[in-house]
């Protein structure tokens, strides 16, 4: 069994259950623009893993929008996998981190900056 210690098995930011329809802007295989909607399973502030019909490639750029507050965030794909449902899960990693881009009330505790350290207090 792989230890959490490891830090191949650790994430850079906690993972969050959230179902989310969003707009995924990409190019298809034929490489035309194409504008689908796609629903999310798995976020955190580094991206996330959503459920999609179009089928994308690994390294391929796409610009995410959230339908709620029309956010867009540019990221690209990570891995691929067919489901038993026909349709395709796509894990997907933003361009710079943004957990504000996902409508989590309460976000996990790793998605914050760092409170600044002793030598970046302002002095009074």
């Amino acid at each position: 069994m792989a230890s959490s210690s490891n830090p191949i098995n650790r994430r850079r930011s906690e993972r969050v259950m959230l179902r989310l329809r969003i707009t995924v802007n990409a190019e298809d295989t034929a490489r035309k623009p194409q504008q689908v909607e796609a629903l999310t399973q798995v976020v955190n502030a580094h991206g996330g893993l959503m459920r999609m019909q179009m089928e994308l490639h690994v390294g391929q750029p796409m610009v995410l929008v959230n339908p709620q507050n029309k956010v867009e965030q540019r990221c690209r794909v990570v891995r691929v996998d067919d489901t038993a449902e026909r349709d395709f899960a796509v894990a997907f990693e933003f361009d710079s981190p943004n957990p504000k881009f996902w409508p989590v009330v309460f976000p996990p505790e790793d998605w914050h900056a760092p409170a600044p350290g002793p030598s970046e207090k302002s002095v009074q």
